[in-house]
Formats: structure tokens, C-alpha cells, sequence
């Protein structure tokens, strides 16, 4: 964890920090771990410019995720072909491609795959919610309400409340701190996994990245940076 991590850590809790407060009352989910969530999603796009762009400027360009088939084999849609293919999906793929383009403006790691006419993002939002879920949202996507705080964080917590209820039932209070990072886990992976699971793989689990590091051992890293931050 570096000190810019952190630093952008205390600038979403400075902007956001009083509507998580409210989303997150008398849910098991934490302003820690939503934050943690946001950054780990998230920073690698905003990194270079939240310190001077507004708040609105930082949401917009939070979308990624251009992989298709076959890296992207079970989550619909698989391409273009398959997201036009669906009621309003050239409308969406033309929101996900100037998506694209827009990062690709500020992020140099966009660069060569925007090259590609066919390539579009998947991810939508500073939590990163994903097309797969368009049929059954398509204002979300279309109207762009991913773009906005109160649009992205409905769908943060929809999710994150969803994996807590699916791994510890509908009557969870509290959760511990490896709860907390096992929930991130389920976010993550897009699916439910078992208590069991989870327990014995502990946080090497969820998306690996190119230096070997799991996405639990990332979440686990800002879990403990955020101690002490407000």
C-alpha cells in the first residue's frame, strides 16, 4: 500500500464518506470496505488526476474491462456481435465504446486496445458494476447513471449486500475483518461461494494479478490501510 493509495482513500471518504455513512447504516458493510473496494476497482484509472479534476470528472471515467471471448467465456456478452444482438445493445455498445474511448484518454494502458472498433467496456462505475447485468438495467448503462456517486454506489452496495446475504444469511449484523475481505472476494469472482470455501483458501482468491497477487491479499492490504484514516 502506497501513501497515494491512501492519500485517495481520505480524498473519497472527504467527497463521498457522508453518503457512504448513510448507505452503509444498519448493513453489515463498512465504509472501510466500500472504500477499499473503490480504490482496488478503481485507482489505477483515477490515480493521475483526482487531485485536480473534480469529483464528476473522476466518476466519468470510471469504466474498464475490455476483455471478450475467449478470456471472457461465461459472462454475457461475449463481443460486440453479442451485446448488439440485444434489445438497445447498439445503443449500449456505442455508450461502452466512447466509454472506452474517454479512458483511453487518460490512461495510456487503454491506448492499443482502443484501436480495436470492435472493443468496448464492460466495467461501469467506480465499483465496476458489468454489462452482464444490462438486460435487467439498461437505464443504468444507457443514461449513464454510472457516471454519478449515487448511481455507482446504489449498485456497490446492491452487490456487496447480495454476496453477504448469499454467504452469511439475511440476518448478519456484523462482520469480522476476514468476513469482510471474503465478501470483497464474492464481489469480485461475480458468484457465490461457500463459507467452507472461502475459509480454506483464505484470501488467495479472486483475480490474479500479473505480479501473483490475489484480489483478497489486495483488499486485505487497504482493509488495514484504512485504520486510523477518519
Amino acid at each position: 500500500m502506497t501513501s497515494a493509495m491512501q492519500d485517495a482513500m481520505i480524498w473519497m471518504n472527504k467527497n463521498f464518506g457522508t453518503d457512504i455513512d448513510a448507505a452503509v447504516a444498519g448493513t453489515p458493510i463498512t465504509k472501510n470496505l466500500l472504500i477499499s473496494i473503490g480504490i482496488q476497482e478503481t485507482f489505477y484509472i483515477w490515480a493521475k488526476m483526482y487531485k485536480t479534476a473534480k469529483p464528476e470528472e473522476v466518476l466519468a471515467v470510471c469504466v474498464g474491462d475490455t476483455l471478450d471471448f475467449p478470456k471472457r467465456a461465461s459472462a454475457w456478452p461475449k463481443n460486440r456481435t453479442d451485446l448488439e444482438s440485444h434489445v438497445k445493445g447498439k445503443e449500449m455498445f456505442k455508450v461502452a465504446r466512447a466509454a472506452l474511448v474517454r479512458i483511453a484518454a487518460v490512461n495510456s494502458g487503454f491506448k492499443t486496445v482502443v484501436k480495436n472498433p470492435s472493443k468496448f467496456c464492460h466495467g461501469f462505475g467506480m465499483f465496476q458494476y458489468d454489462i452482464q447485468f444490462f438486460d435487467g438495467d439498461k437505464d443504468y448503462f444507457l443514461e449513464e447513471k454510472w457516471a454519478t456517486w449515487k448511481g455507482t454506489l446504489s449498485r456497490g452496495m446492491s452487490e456487496l449486500t447480495a454476496q453477504t446475504k448469499a454467504l452469511y444469511g439475511a440476518g448478519k449484523k456484523n462482520l469480522t475483518y476476514d468476513e469482510s475481505v471474503y465478501v470483497a472476494i464474492a464481489y469480485n469472482q461475480g458468484a457465490s461461494r461457500t463459507k467452507k470455501n472461502m475459509v480454506t483458501k483464505k484470501f488467495k482468491q479472486g483475480y490474479k494479478d500479473a505480479q501473483g497477487v490475489f484480489y483478497g491479499e489486495h483488499i486485505d492490504t487497504n482493509l488495514k490501510a484504512t485504520k486510523g484514516l477518519w
